[in-house]
């Protein structure tokens, strides 16, 4: 049996090695892109032929998305999400309080009223700045800590970031930008690692299967600072933000600490161990995988494949972090994350052996002595 794929991201290094470890199974040919006899497309994420999809006679097809998963992959969806979903505005204890800010002069056109009834039109902008400064003032009254983070919703690679106390500032910075933004309660309390005092984020990479199984990969990776964390100064870039590419460019201690400013799993549940007598595996893990449940199971409804014509399946990076109460927090949700080099061939055998071919299975390969599964099921 020969499968065929096609590959319409040039851009995207995981799905590269995903059509190599295809091909060296000798069951699978790639076609030229624009072949629509594909079992397999390979696509590029804003640029997905749904509808085409499934009605080629006699041909399963499998694509490398969710159709809607972008309602969890932009920053401004993701809080209007956790903010409508009843199952979320209930149980959310793990999204740090967020506002979506559109800017002063950016308008949109309201739907006028039929009959008294209001057209429902997704892109009638309903703003929260009112709501944001009504939280912001009575946490001045209260004397409670007021930090809060900007982030533009298009924004990536830790541009379009703006952290500060003060209203004033973030509004004027907001409206200056002309674009959508997230306003966000900044972490001030922090999990730091020592030596060096420094702030991290988690990212966790995370296997949406055709049947909506959802897998996390067993390794993550700890995007460290080499800066120490510096609550009074909000403008030190390399000491808020943990983007490899700020650390890389902005700061002069990269790489200092751990190599490429990356720190595994198994370093950081040794460094947990020494430092707070807990393990990763009872202390952060669970809180994970709670919140990756939580948040794909709501949007189940929305973009579940199983009455399509079509399969599709999808890999997630997660971004969490940990304040010093050992609390995991959810930051964003990347709908085509990258992956930590070493990590390359090994996630991309994942992901071929637990999305491709449960849909596409491969015929008489010599069996694996049976190692454990790269990715860890996450159960309902």
């Amino acid at each position: 049996m020969m499968y065929t794929f096609v590959v319409r991201d040039r851009n995207s290094s995981i799905y590269a090695e995903v059509g190599k470890v295809l091909m060296s199974t000798g069951q699978w040919r790639r076609l030229k892109r624009d072949n629509p006899r594909f079992n397999l497309m390979l696509g590029e994420r804003n640029k997905l032929p749904f509808g085409t999809l499934g009605h080629e006679p006699g041909l399963a097809q499998l694509v490398n998305y969710y159709r809607g998963a972008d309602k969890l992959c932009r920053k401004a969806s993701l809080v209007k999400l956790i903010k409508t979903i009843p199952e979320l505005m209930e149980s959310c204890t793990w999204f740090p309080e967020s506002y979506v800010i559109y800017p002063m002069g950016l308008q949109t056109t309201v739907i006028p009223v039929k009959n008294g009834i209001k057209a429902q039109r997704n892109n009638v902008r309903t703003d929260d700045r009112e709501a944001f400064l009504a939280s912001y003032h009575k946490r001045l009254e209260n004397g409670e800590s007021n930090v809060w983070i900007a982030k533009s919703s298009a924004g990536a690679k830790g541009t379009g970031i703006f952290i500060s106390s003060d209203a004033n500032e973030l509004m004027d910075y907001i409206d200056n930008q002309g674009q959508v933004h997230v306003i966000q309660k900044y972490l001030e309390r922090p999990l730091l690692l020592e030596p060096g005092h420094r702030k991290f984020d988690i990212r966790s990479w995370v296997l949406l299967d055709h049947q909506y199984n959802i897998y996390l990969y067993k390794e993550g990776v700890l995007r460290t600072s080499s800066d120490p964390y510096n609550s009074t100064d909000f403008q030190d870039k390399t000491s808020h933000l943990t983007n490899h590419c700020i650390q890389k460019e902005y700061s002069k201690n990269y790489g200092k600490y751990e190599e490429g400013n990356e720190m595994f799993f198994e370093e950081f549940n040794q460094y947990l161990m020494n430092t707070h007598s807990v393990n990763l595996e009872n202390s952060v893990l669970p809180q994970i995988k709670q919140i990756i449940r939580s948040c794909l199971m709501c949007i189940e409804p929305a973009i579940g494949t199983k009455l399509l014509p079509y399969h599709s399946f999808q890999l997630f990076g997660f971004d969490f972090m940990v304040d010093e109460d050992l609390k995991v927090w959810l930051i964003e949700v990347n709908g085509a994350p990258a992956c930590a080099q070493k990590l390359y061939a090994e996630l991309c055998q994942g992901i071929v052996d637990v999305a491709i071919s449960s849909v596409f299975p491969l015929s008489d390969l010599p069996q694996k002595p049976s190692q454990q599964s790269v990715f860890i099921k996450l159960g309902s």
